[in-house]
Order: C-alpha cells, then structure tokens, then sequence
C-alpha cells in the first residue's frame, strides 16, 4: 500500500470540501422524492444459527425469478451480498451479516410504488426462506439472536466496520460505557426513509424534527433485547450511544443545539469524528478522530484487513477521505441532498410503510408541526432536553411527570397533522398510517405488544409469525 506524501491540508480547503459534500447538493433542486431501507431479520425455525449457505441459494433463485436484478457485491467467498436494479435504482442485499436482509427502495414520488414493490420481493424471500425452514418477521432486534453466528459479511467494509466496534477496549482511558455487543448490527434492523430537503428548510427541519424524537420512541419502539433488558423497548438507541460510534456524541443521536443558520450546521458538521477511510481498494481503520483534527495531521496510522490479516499502515489525509465522514444521528445530512430519517425500528411487516408515510406527511406540514412542538408542555418545558426525554421514551414504563392521557392526545394531534400532509399530495398514503391510530387509540407500540402477549401467555413463535405476516 502506497504513503502519499501530500503537506497538511489547509483548513478553508476542508471547510469548503465539507460544504460542497453536504450543503451545495440541497441547492440543486428539489424533486420531493422518497427513498425507504428496511432490513428484516433473518430466522431458522429450528432455533439453530441461520444457514448461510441457504441464504446464498435463495439470493440466487432471487436472482433467476427476478432477472432485471443484476450481481452488484460479491464478498470475498464468491457469494452475492448485494443485488441492484438499475432501472429502479431497488437495492437487495445483507446488511452488516447474513442474519440480515436489507431492501433499499429506490427514489419514488409516490409512496405506493415503494410499497408494491417491497411487497412483491418480501413475499418472494418470505416463501423461499420457509421452503427451508428459515422465515423472515418485522422485529427491530431478531427474536432468535441468541442461536445465530454473529459473523461480519466476508466483505471490506463490514469487517472494517466490525473490527471497529469492537475496538471500544482500546478507549478504555475515556470517561464512557461501553455495552458488550459489538455484533448489534448483525441482529438489529431498523427502517428508514430519506427525503429531499431544500436549502431554506434545511435548519428548520433538522431543529422541528429533532424534537419530534422523543414522540417517534412512543410509536415506533420494537426493538427488546429479550431475557436480557426487557425494560427497555427501544435499545437501538443504547447500541449506537454505548459503541465506538458514539465516542463523539455528535456522531450519534440528536443535535443538542438549536441550530441557527447553514453556518452553525457547517460548524456542527466540523464537530463531527471520522474513522475510515480507503486506499487502494483496501479500507483502512483509525482511532476515531475529529474531522478538522484529522486534516491538520501529517500522517495517520492505521490498520487494513488483507486475506483475513490486520496489517498496521501509515498514511496521509486527502481532502477526498471527505466522502468517509458519516454521522450515525437520527436525522443524518447525507451526500444526496437529502435528510435520512434513521430512529425508527423494523415494524411488523403489515406496518412496513408506517414510518415512511409518519415522516413523508409531517414534511409537507412543517409549519403545523413547528408550532405543536413549540408550545407543547405535555413532554417538554418540563426540565428535560429533547435527548434526555428520548432516553425516558424508550423505557416500558412512561415517566411519572407525562400525563398518559394527554401524550396520546398529543401523538394523535401530529397523526392528524402527518395525514393532513399526506392528503396534499394526493396520493392516498395517508392509509399507510393507519396502523399508526390503532397505536395510539391502545396506548401501545409492537414493543409493548410483545411484551405484554408474552406475559398473557402467548408464545414468541406465534409473535414472530405475526409480525412477519404482509397483510
């Protein structure tokens, strides 16, 4: 691997490198697209580890019915990890493991699309995965992580990504906790929805949404770390904060600051850490370091994975290691000039499109949704950040200061408002939140449904089996 040998880079080059990645693309003009990711867990009823020679043979039998996808990712075995249709922009593949199946639904106007074709690839991996006893179901954390292989997708990014959450010992001089699960991305699915933002709206969306947090934890929590913490319904949350992810703060989670102009959310941008990198094909792991602390360094060391072997590297920064500075937070400014929407869950799969359709309605009503958050005491101006709030939020039990009556109140408020805002586009995706009102007229979130059907008597296989059911 070569050394480049470039001088320090000067510090109005990154700024405006940071500017042109993630400002300039929301000026670029606006479509109103929706893209939706959704990964779902993978299950061998048999209560073993997932055969992940089965998962190869239903990819490819995937890739004989569906023949506009073509091979996008091999790993490092020969096997397929990613699947992509070019005129759809749809992406099939395993996230982080082959525990874990991804659809990435490519850029729509219209919610429906989406939610036709997620429909039609679900049901086939569905129906194949069960030809071979193995299944698939909408939990945010999979039911049967305890008898799976938690083992990185044999490919450069994830073993990257993996040797690097497990490196947390190597911080242990700083003042954090960090959990015992650095395998969570090969058991955890989330759903997650990008969303066209214009440059004039971008301070007012991130800051409007950030407080809207808290209230998603109380609809869309489905992720209990069964006979472990079942206190906690939403612990995706802590697997993120508690990982080497969340050694910068600002990585993870919310902004902590009202941000008030492009300025301020630039400076927040510097503020960021960044851990990676590539270099010959090869990606190249550090100690996470500060964005701006990173380019005034000469050289930075490093490791890289070659056949399975770590092998200690030294190189110089390049104003393109830009395009590796990612944020993990809820509401991630990406590349594409769009905001992606990452809190939320996996649903139970007659609920996939809840989140989407929650998110897309409320962005067309921001104005509304602005003023409710405002002026609303039922969960702020009652001492608590809107992070602070969050991390009461996805506890089974609601904190004694919220009025239980009033918060469901409140959440049907923003229902009405997501609705409203879906109505305009005219559409008729305001059906997709129905699941949503059914929520809030119960006092409940899959979560809390799960728990409570397994203390009523009910057993998980029947759980997973309807949270796994389309219709």
């Amino acid at each position: 691997m070569q050394k480049n040998t470039n001088s320090i880079i000067d510090e109005k080059a990154v700024r405006k490198r940071l500017y042109e990645r993630f400002i300039e693309p929301t000026t670029k003009g606006y479509k109103d697209y929706v893209g939706v990711e959704i990964e779902i867990p993978i299950l061998n009823l048999e209560k073993t580890a997932v055969n992940f020679m089965i998962v190869h043979r239903v990819t490819n039998e995937f890739l004989e019915t569906f023949k506009q996808f073509k091979r996008n990712v091999i790993d490092h075995n020969g096997h397929t990890c990613s699947l992509i249709d070019k005129k759809t922009g749809d992406i099939v593949s395993y996230d982080c493991s082959y525990n874990n199946l991804e659809f990435s639904l490519g850029k729509e106007t219209n919610l429906n699309n989406v939610h036709q074709r997620f429909s039609k690839y679900y049901t086939f991996f569905k129906e194949t995965f069960e030809k071979y006893n193995h299944t698939l179901t909408g939990f945010g954390v999979n039911p049967y992580r305890k008898y799976n292989k938690h083992i990185p997708i044999p490919s450069e990014r994830y073993q990257m990504l993996y040797h690097h959450l497990c490196s947390y010992s190597r911080y242990s001089k700083l003042p954090k906790y960090f959990h015992d699960h650095p395998e969570y991305g090969m058991f955890s699915s989330a759903s997650q929805i990008q969303l066209d933002v214009e440059k004039k709206d971008l301070i007012r969306t991130i800051n409007t949404f950030s407080k809207l947090e808290p209230l998603k934890a109380i609809l869309f929590s489905n992720s209990v770390l069964l006979e472990e913490n079942e206190d906690l319904i939403c612990c995706r949350d802590m697997f993120w904060q508690d990982s080497t992810h969340g050694i910068n703060l600002h990585n993870i989670g919310m902004y902590e600051t009202e941000l008030e102009d492009i300025e301020d959310l630039l400076k927040y941008i510097e503020s960021l850490n960044i851990y990676c990198t590539m270099r010959d094909g090869f990606y190249i792991n550090f100690p996470t370091t500060n964005i701006m602390e990173y380019f005034k360094q000469e050289t930075i060391h490093g490791e890289f994975c070659d056949k399975g072997k770590y092998d200690q590297v030294e190189f110089t920064p390049e104003l393109n290691d830009i395009k590796y500075l990612r944020s993990f937070k809820f509401l991630d400014l990406t590349y594409r000039g769009t905001i992606e929407y990452r809190s939320a869950c996996t649903q139970p799969i007659k609920d996939a499109m809840t989140v989407a359709a929650f998110q897309l309605g409320l962005k067309h009503n921001l104005d509304k949704l602005e003023k409710i958050l405002d002026e609303d005491e039922v969960i702020y101006h009652q001492g608590y950040t809107a992070t602070e709030l969050r991390k009461l939020l996805v506890n089974r039990k609601l904190p004694s200061f919220i009025n239980e009556e009033k918060l469901y109140q409140l959440l049907e408020q923003i229902l009405d408002l997501a609705k409203e805002g879906l109505e305009k586009r005219g559409y008729g995706e305001e059906k997709y939140l129905k699941g949503l009102y059914e929520r809030v007229e119960k006092h409940t979130n899959p979560a809390l449904n799960l728990l409570n059907s397994l203390n009523n008597g009910c057993s998980l296989e029947e759980i997973i089996d309807e949270y796994g059911k389309i219709e």
